[in-house]
């Protein structure tokens, strides 16, 4: 992932530094890049699993976050309301204490053979957004190359049910849990065959990414998700008993 430093200068990297961890308001200090080209189609794919960003709903809204944030996956789809600090960087932010809301698609790798202030924006312990450059343009200029910003969570608002996508084989599902509401980050699911009365805890496997490994073919399936907030949603017959794999179901459920 290339990381902008175009226009970066001394001063910006110390205040950046001094910028961190800092929660003002409820709102905490970090700083933003961009990457992904202007129309953010190197944006796609990604660490949660999302695959193409355009049909699955989440736009070009969207952010690799550092390790620190990143979490080893754990904070995939969860939104996060950006804004450029104009208190540091007055000539960089866009007038009119402009925000934007980004879901979190992506991991933005270290460079430890860079210094954490030069380069290294994704480092441990930095928390540090590289955010999809048209996100990016909204809240700050180009030239900038890298602002610091301050963010908190918020609710994700997303159109339609929660999505189930189907992919694996014979006692081994995999389930990508897309297109979620409220928080919006998934911190644990199960699964139920229609012919089981018992639900079957899914574990994480990679990004948004869940899996079983019970042999559920030629049964409906049902789901049972819990996002970082706590809520807990339970959604039945989500999938026929005719559904195969690479297929997608929608529920009609969602987080608020």
């Amino acid at each position: 992932m290339t990381l902008r430093l175009l226009g970066t200068t001394p001063l910006i990297m110390l205040i950046l530094l001094r910028s961190l961890a800092v929660n003002v308001a409820g709102w905490t200090a970090a700083h933003a890049t961009f990457y992904g080209g202007s129309d953010a189609s190197q944006t796609m794919g990604g660490a949660c699993g999302y695959g193409n960003l355009y049909s699955s709903g989440y736009g070009t809204n969207t952010a690799a976050l550092s390790t620190t944030l990143f979490n080893d996956g754990q904070i995939c789809g969860a939104c996060f309301q950006i804004k450029c600090d104009a208190s540091k960087v007055p000539q960089w932010c866009l007038p009119g204490n402009r925000s934007i809301i980004v879901t979190a698609t992506n991991f933005c790798p270290p460079n430890n053979a860079l210094p954490n202030d030069n380069g290294g924006w994704c480092n441990v312990p930095l928390q540090h957004f590289d955010m999809s450059q048209p996100a990016f343009l909204q809240i700050a200029q180009y030239k900038a190359g890298i602002v610091p910003v301050l963010y908190r969570g918020v609710p994700c608002k997303k159109n339609g049910g929660i999505r189930f996508t189907i992919n694996g084989n014979d006692y081994f599902e995999l389930v990508l849990i897309s297109n979620v509401g409220g928080r919006g980050d998934v911190k644990a699911a199960w699964i139920k065959g229609s012919n089981s009365s018992e639900w079957e805890p899914m574990k994480r496997n990679w990004g948004a990414n869940w899996q079983s490994n019970s042999y559920l073919n030629g049964q409906s399936l049902s789901f049972r998700v819990t996002i970082s907030s706590g809520k807990t949603l339970t959604m039945y017959n989500v999938a026929p008993a005719n559904w195969q794999f690479g297929q997608t179901f929608a529920a009609s459920q969602q987080f608020r």
